[in-house]
């Protein structure tokens, strides 16, 4: 690949959740560079995990993909140094920017939170104590006081367009191997391990309405092998009363926001997933990432709160008890699970609105490019 000059961005990303980091990261700086006209030099410590998401290739003009390790080749930091998720930029790195004229604007680009007091401490300043070089926080959210979400300008007209063209369809099922049955219920599974996985298919069995069940390859898949007693791969088709239970190869990601798009319920993971799964206007189950003495909880709830605003209270409730049940409480019951599906025709309708609401704020590269402009 060539090389680039002095990029305007470096961006560096440490994998510590599988794929969630790089999803993140290569659609950032895909964004930055396809919406921006930035060039890009992506530093990632994992290059295998951008290999899984993206198995064409990770070809993208004004993109360059570099692998981070412990020794970095001589170069000239960007003009803006972006560090993903409170990585720590090596030392040597660090030391060039400090040597720089005009020093890069040095951005730290947190996990995303729903917490109000992100609100307040987005863009706030540090001063880095070994050179003297600022460094800002930017916090993805939910509100206009936040650096907002990613979203491509296009990305609701391209998705509004393949629900609409059966041939865009057909060629998304063609090359992750889909089938999809006419009038079935279609849900798409990529969570971690849950104790609600076993009712959730003795729920999904026992409707009148058929339901397939999309699971790609991972850990969902690897758990949902476990609840059925049997081993599972990319391919296998799995029948359980009015269920059937598709297995699929790990897909590129424009493929898996296909999959997104067609189904009815998706029950996502992380952060990637997740904010896709919300651009995508569908009733969504977020298995947030756990964390020690339920801190995840805390952040699920904050979310919640806003985006079950506008429900009723008892389908309000009725989901935030799905959530927590996924996410680590109870295993949800079998009455619980057909309940919160009666609810699906009412939470499509809450998520488009959602949607719509959500992308009348700032997008996230769009938020950074003009952060990046202000003065220090």
């Amino acid at each position: 690949m060539q090389h680039l000059p002095r990029p305007d961005c470096d961006l560096f990303c440490r994998v510590v959740d599988n794929f969630g980091d790089a999803g993140v990261c290569w659609r950032l700086a895909r964004t930055l560079a396809r919406e921006h006209g930035w060039t890009v030099r992506l530093w990632m410590d994992a290059p295998q995990a951008l290999a899984r998401i993206k198995p064409q290739g990770a070809d993208e003009p004004g993109v360059e993909v570099r692998h981070w390790t412990d020794e970095l080749p001589d170069c000239e930091p960007a003009h803006c140094v972006i560090e993903a998720f409170a990585c720590h930029l090596p030392p040597t790195f660090v030391a060039a920017m400090a040597a720089l004229a005009v020093p890069p604007r040095w951005i730290n680009l947190e996990y995303l939170t729903a917490e109000e007091w992100a609100d307040g401490c987005h863009g706030l300043a540090s001063e880095d104590p070994a050179t003297g070089l600022i460094k800002h926080f930017f916090f993805p959210g939910f509100s206009a006081r936040t650096g907002g979400l990613l979203r491509e300008r296009d990305l609701f007209t391209r998705r509004d367009a393949w629900r609409a063209d059966a041939a865009l369809q057909q060629a998304t099922w063609a090359r992750v191997g889909m089938r999809p049955q006419p009038g079935a219920l279609q849900v798409s599974l990529f969570s971690y391990e849950s104790p609600s996985m076993s009712p959730l298919v003795d729920a999904l069995a026992a409707r009148a309405q058929p339901t397939q069940l999309w699971v790609p390859e991972g850990r969902a898949l690897i758990a949902l092998a476990g609840v059925l007693a049997r081993p599972l791969v990319a391919g296998d088709e799995v029948r359980r009363g009015a269920l059937r239970i598709c297995a699929l190869p790990f897909m590129d990601q424009d493929d898996y926001d296909a999959l997104l798009w067609h189904c009815d319920l998706n029950i996502v993971r992380g952060e990637d997933s997740f904010v896709r799964a919300q651009w995508a206007a569908r009733p969504l189950l977020w298995h947030i990432y756990p964390q020690d003495e339920g801190a995840h909880l805390t952040k699920l709830d904050a979310f919640l709160d806003r985006y079950s605003a506008g429900l009723d209270p008892a389908p309000a409730a009725r989901l935030r008890a799905l959530h927590h049940g996924w996410s680590g409480g109870a295993a949800i019951a079998l009455a619980d699970w057909l309940a919160a599906l009666a609810d699906l025709p009412l939470l499509t309708a809450h998520a488009r609105d959602w949607a719509t609401r959500l992308a009348a704020t700032g997008d996230l590269a769009t938020q950074l490019v003009l952060f990046n402009q202000t003065p220090i």
